[in-house]
């Protein structure tokens, strides 16, 4: 498994954000802001269905070709997605997402998710949309958290 160092790309992402979060709620054309909301509305579609167990509307917003990243996995395809990370879905019981922006074909978003037992998990995460749809993922969390397939 290839390591990507993570704290490099964790501090350009929060960089990246604070640079373009005036830029993405002051969209500089009707038709860029309109792009925004629509992967707005793309993205929180995406952790309804992680909150709803809903594979079908998944499978929807994906793109041909998606991939998935995370500390555990790198840009692994859609069916691997949906073997290894999907079953989480089943441990998660709802996720309030506090921060998206959205810059370009780019989402960056900060999330506070809680297991079925109640456990707190955080993430930083990074969408790439091609067409309207996800067509790549990344997601950033850390040692120590209480994600749901950590068993603790």
């Amino acid at each position: 498994m290839k390591r990507i160092p993570l704290f490099p790309k964790i501090l350009l992402i929060s960089m990246t954000m604070v640079l373009q979060s005036g830029s993405a709620q002051t969209p500089s054309s009707p038709t860029e802001g309109s792009q925004n909301v629509s992967i707005e509305k793309t993205v929180r579609e995406y952790y309804a269905a992680f909150e709803k167990k809903d594979w079908g509307s998944m499978e929807q917003i994906l793109a041909d070709g998606f991939t998935f990243s995370s500390p555990l996995d790198d840009h692994i395809s859609v069916k691997a997605f949906q073997e290894r990370c999907w079953p989480n879905a089943y441990k998660i019981k709802r996720i309030d997402l506090e921060t998206i922006v959205v810059s370009g074909d780019d989402a960056f978003v900060i999330s506070n998710g809680w297991t079925n037992d109640g456990k707190l998990f955080r993430n930083s995460d990074h969408f790439k949309f091609k067409d309207g749809k996800i067509s790549a993922y990344e997601c950033f969390f850390g040692p120590g958290i209480n994600y749901p397939s950590s068993g603790k």
